[in-house]
């Protein structure tokens, strides 16, 4: 038997395909010609509920005590000594407040870094010891794993106390996340912690609060979680330990409604523009998942310095999901043809050439791009434009690609769909839209050459979502006559093989994957640190979506559901 393609060859080498030039086709197989597919999606699960938008009252109050609490904290973080800075630095990031410390953050961490080296005062203190590592790890700072060596005993085993040390073994096993390839240390805490919190989490004489945390973490780790939703989990916890600061509890729940409120503004404002085109009339194959679609942005940047670029990204996540559906689920090959070319030529005097139920579609592609670079223009920044452009079009050469495998029937192999896939699966599109209208200086026409060579980064967050979508789509989407995915790409390369053993093989890979995003944030970076996060969070949301096999952006199920409502329907109680 075969082996699958290896990850660690995908990311690794970042000109394995280029921005600049199309996929070569591979030979047909077959001439048989693509029917119109008129498979149509259920309908959006939220109606018109978030259409309307009624600012609260007391807004201009909250935001008035948001401003005088955060500079009360800042002055009890500057202030703190060093080991209280790593506890209050953990607790502002998981409170989801930390945006408004990223310099004082960014100082404190690189002091004691630099300070202390691999060498932290407290080797013998696992919890403190582990959260050391896990936030400079965080942060970019390349310490050594070897120091949990204290911890384990002659024969390269964690010592069998630790199992006693609760609280250690929670820090350790989150700090294990923070892994990189070839640190078998933190393979091996993984492994230790996962099976000595499993046998807690399930015994009933353990504490419940610290039980219900133990089983939290081992669904989902914090270096996986969004930090929005490990706001909205990490308050009412925070809120039980008897060292809790009040000042900066208060500083979380009133930010985090201040926040919402911006977050219903936003969306209804979409929602507005979602409905003026009509869209699930004049195309009803094309999946309504206008909220959904504004979660998976939230993901991405949920701070408020970051609203324009959130509005230009959920427009254009929008219009992806609209050209994805047109590819696959309704388009003949050789209106498909015409499509690509136009988004080639980019001007809107292709309209008429296309088929009238594309004209839409690409007139909509064009207005929002020029809308924001109108607005980019005047700042000396329509750069930015060409480059996302540039990046569109390569996406949509790759779904002819698709395509053609589809008319042809053609199988494409592995290595051949992943290649092709982590461009249609368009997270790529997705990272350097993000840096789109941001108000930083140190967005640079670098940046999206840097972003447009496919990265390892960015590579990697591709691969999570298109391995991660494919174990929770491919049955539903080989119904409805799908390209082959990587799943039966794989079961086809390697006789006998079944589909257990190839979800089995990508979970693997998924968790390579997450090391090699690691690897690719520790200092010295291509780009700035706070560039990387887009990626990171991209990848968190596919562990919000499709975690244990389930579509959550299709089929929003309880979980999902509920995730979103705690972001955009429920405030906190303050």
């Amino acid at each position: 038997m075969s082996t699958a393609f290896p990850v660690a060859a995908l990311v690794s080498a970042s000109a394995s395909f280029s921005s600049s030039e199309p996929l070569p086709s591979p030979p047909p197989t077959t001439t048989a010609t693509k029917q119109r597919n008129t498979t149509n999606h259920h309908s959006s699960i939220w109606g018109d509920q978030f259409l309307t938008y009624h600012e609260s009252e007391d807004i201009l109050k909250e935001k008035l005590l948001v401003d005088e609490l955060k500079e009360q904290v800042r002055k009890e973080l500057i202030s703190a000594s060093v080991d209280d800075h790593l506890e209050l630095i953990d607790a502002i990031q998981r409170l989801g407040v930390a945006y408004y410390y990223e310099n004082e953050i960014e100082e404190a961490l690189q002091h004691i870094y630099v300070t202390y080296g691999d060498h932290w005062i407290h080797t013998d203190n696992l919890q403190s010891i582990s959260l050391w590592f896990r936030l400079l790890r965080q942060q970019g700072f390349n310490v050594s794993s070897g120091i949990f060596k204290n911890h384990m005993n002659d024969k390269g085993n964690f010592k069998e106390s630790i199992s006693n040390d609760v609280q250690g073994m929670l820090e350790l096993y989150e700090a294990a996340y923070m892994r990189v390839e070839g640190e078998e240390i933190l393979d091996y805490a993984l492994e230790f912690t996962k099976t000595n919190l499993g046998i807690l989490a399930n015994d009933p004489s353990c504490d419940s609060s610290l039980r219900s945390q133990i089983q939290q973490a081992l669904k989902q780790p914090l270096r996986k979680r969004l930090p929005r939703l490990e706001a909205v989990r990490y308050i009412p916890i925070y809120k039980q330990q008897a060292c809790h600061n009040d000042v900066l509890l208060k500083l979380a729940k009133l930010d985090f409604n201040v926040l919402q409120s911006m977050h219903k503004k936003e969306l209804s404002h979409i929602c507005k523009w979602w409905k003026d085109l009509n869209m699930q009339e004049k195309l009803p194959y094309v999946r309504d998942r206008l909220v959904e679609g504004y979660f998976w942005i939230l993901g991405i940047y949920f701070e408020p310095h970051h609203a324009r670029t959130r509005m230009f990204l959920i427009k254009t996540c929008m219009w992806l999901v609209v050209i994805d559906d047109t590819f696959d689920n309704y388009g003949a090959y050789e209106e498909l043809e015409q499509f690509t070319e136009a988004v080639e030529r980019w001007s809107i005097s292709c309209l008429d050439e296309l088929p009238e139920y594309m004209k839409l579609v690409y007139q909509e592609l064009v207005n929002v791009h020029q809308e924001m670079e109108e607005s980019l223009e005047k700042e000396g920044k329509a750069f930015q434009i060409h480059y996302v452009k540039e990046m569109a079009k390569e996406c949509t050469r790759s779904l002819l690609l698709e395509a053609k495998w589809l008319k042809d029937g053609y199988m494409p192999t592995l290595e051949e769909y992943l290649s092709n896939s982590l461009i249609t699966c368009a997270y790529a599109v997705m990272v350097a839209r993000s840096y789109v209208g941001r108000e930083d200086v140190m967005i640079r026409e670098e940046t999206f050459k840097w972003v447009a060579t496919h990265p390892p980064l960015v590579k990697a967050s591709c691969l999570i979502l298109r391995l991660m979508d494919d174990i929770a789509t491919h049955k539903e989407e080989q119904e409805r006559g799908h390209v082959a995915s990587s799943i039966e790409c794989y079961i086809r390369e390697n006789v006998g093989a079944t589909e257990e053993e190839a979800c089995e093989l990508f979970s693997k890979q998924i968790e390579d994957a997450w090391k090699v995003i690691n690897r690719e944030c520790l200092r010295p970076m291509d780009v700035p640190f706070l560039l990387v996060m887009p990626a990171i969070n991209l990848a968190r949301i596919c562990d919000a979506l499709y975690s244990k096999g389930n579509d959550g952006f299709n089929h929003a199920g309880e979980e999902v559901i509920n995730y979103i409502k705690s972001l955009v329907v429920h405030p906190l109680v303050v």
